[in-house]
């Protein structure tokens, strides 16, 4: 496994969190060390404009510790890595189809497995506003995407130029067939896209239906209150995850909260939980291009800071199982109970001598892998140690997950769920 490297510098919280009451203490929150990172990515021309984001895993067949995990890296596309963290393969990023167009821009990523004979790994390109899709076989991808892929949010390429386009993703399945749950960028939208055969060996999509969440909320005082974004924004949606025994949807709107649905996105979302930020007025000052906070009314949550982003689950036996939260904004994560009411059990950060900083998306199995036989929790680090100067430096960390179960009393199930199922 490789070596974890030395400790990184805190960057200073986002302009809102300096208006709120500090979060519970950092001893009161468990810190558990990672076993394993990859190798540091670099968003500069260097390094192939590589930026980390989430990480997908898929479960060998027939041997775990073959088990790769799959992650994306915006312009730098997809790096394919084994359990102990080395890089076995590269997929870039498609070349923007015009000389003034976007080029691809892999965002999240998920696994899907037994579409048409096929395991596969489906990805939003927001350069593109398409799905991209690849088969995977002994831990290795291929492109299998359409070639006539639509794009899923806009009609035409100076539309997509503009970058309102796919951005986070899950995957689900159920009787009716295979889906993706897409959000688009700097809106509130959500849509349900069905993977469809087709000749060739080939995957394309159809978009069945969208929803869009609230851009705005009524306060229990009365007033109307809208997240502060960029002129033009609304508040977006990225990390999402899917039950799969309940086709319920959790989607994660950065400063808003954490949503549920139902995965075919009909009936009404709910809001699970707020973050800490919810309610908190917001100007945006042109000259710093940042959001100055007014005062806190007191009308947010407890457990996650914004940005609210990557979710995942743990599955446990009888349909019970953790909801886990990237609370970005004070680099911990929330977990919950699944089932029920989705009732709060804790926070954890991962630390250690280089920890997680600011989490994008996170990828959690129950099941043995390889060296981690009580199940794997792998997650983005967006502050990758040691520093290199004037690079941002980014990659992804697995801890085991009985290292997390055990300071938060939750249980370790290895049995419990099967991800091929």
């Amino acid at each position: 496994m490789r070596p974890l490297s030395k400790p990184s510098v805190l960057l200073l919280m986002p302009v809102l969190l300096a208006a709120l009451a500090a979060p519970a203490a950092a001893q009161d929150v468990p810190s558990v060390t990672p076993r394993v990172e990859t190798p540091a990515l670099f968003d500069d021309e260097a390094g192939g404009n590589a930026n980390g984001d989430d990480p997908a895993i898929w479960v060998d067949p027939d041997d775990s510790e073959d088990s790769v995990v799959v992650a994306t890296a915006k312009e730098g596309g997809l790096y394919v890595y084994d359990l102990d963290g080395r890089q076995v393969q590269h997929i870039p990023a498609p070349a923007p189809p015009g000389p003034d167009d976007e080029p691809g821009r892999f965002n999240n990523v998920d696994v899907t497995y037994g579409f048409a004979g096929k395991d596969l790994a489906v990805v939003s390109d927001r350069g593109r506003d398409q799905l991209r899709v690849y088969s995977v076989r002994d831990g290795r991808l291929t492109d299998v995407t359409d070639p006539a892929a639509p794009f899923v949010f806009n009609a035409t390429q100076e539309e997509v130029n503009e970058a309102a386009t796919v951005y986070g993703l899950t995957t689900w399945k159920d009787s009716t067939g295979t889906y993706a749950l897409v959000s688009r960028r700097h809106k509130t939208s959500i849509a349900l896209v069905k993977l469809q055969p087709v000749t060739g060996g080939k995957v394309g999509y159809r978009v069945v239906r969208t929803l869009d969440l609230p851009a705005s909320f009524t306060l229990p005082n009365g007033q109307t209150w809208t997240p502060c974004e960029d002129p033009g924004e609304l508040p977006q949606v990225e990390g999402m995850v899917v039950d799969q025994q309940t086709d319920v949807l959790y989607a994660a709107q950065e400063d808003v909260g954490i949503w549920r649905m139902r995965a075919d996105l009909t009936g009404a979302p709910v809001l699970m939980d707020k973050v800490r930020e919810y309610g908190v007025p917001g100007t945006f000052d042109p000259e710093t291009e940042e959001c100055v906070a007014g005062p806190d009314p007191g009308f947010g949550g407890r457990h996650i800071s914004a940005d609210a982003e990557g979710l995942t689950i743990y599955y446990r036996d009888g349909g019970k199982g953790y909801l886990l939260a990237s609370s970005q904004g004070d680099s911990t994560f929330a977990v919950y109970r699944k089932e029920g009411a989705n009732a709060f059990l804790g926070r954890f950060r991962i630390g250690g001598p280089d920890g997680v900083q600011h989490s994008d998306g996170a990828a959690v199995l129950n099941v043995p892998l390889g060296d981690f036989d009580e199940g794997v929790f792998i997650t983005h680090d967006g502050e990758n140690a040691p520093a290199v100067p004037d690079r941002e430096n980014t990659n992804f960390k697995y801890t085991e997950w009985d290292d997390i179960a055990d300071p938060l009393d939750l249980d370790v199930d290895t049995d419990g769920h099967d991800p091929r199922d």
